[in-house]
């Protein structure tokens, strides 16, 4: 866990560090995402109950979008807001790495 943590900070892009949550939290955060997100979209995150969360899947939505229904959910869907525990720029932090393909 450790080594994903120290790589996901030394991504290029300034824009990425500049949002990037401390690294406490990202553990957390990729913590959340493997136990709560991987109960329905799956534990390897291939689907589920909701559907999977991979680069290929979600090519189509830019990290903010994703962001916007981490934090607010799906009305009419199982998907639940998430507003009242993520950030808006953890939200995205955790969309773009969604869209990157970094496992939980």
């Amino acid at each position: 866990m450790r080594e994903l943590l120290a790589g996901l900070l030394l991504l290029p892009g300034l824009a990425l560090a500049a949002e990037a949550p401390p690294a406490e939290r990202q553990a957390e955060l990729l913590y959340l995402l493997r136990q709560d997100c991987g109960s329905c979209h799956g534990m390897t995150l291939r689907g589920g109950l909701g559907p999977p969360l991979l680069p290929e899947t979600l090519a189509d939505r830019d990290a903010d979008t994703l962001a916007e229904i981490i934090r607010g959910g799906v009305p009419g869907t199982p998907m639940p807001p998430w507003g009242f525990e993520i950030t808006g720029e953890e939200a995205r932090w955790l969309a773009r790495r969604l869209k990157e393909g970094v496992q939980p």
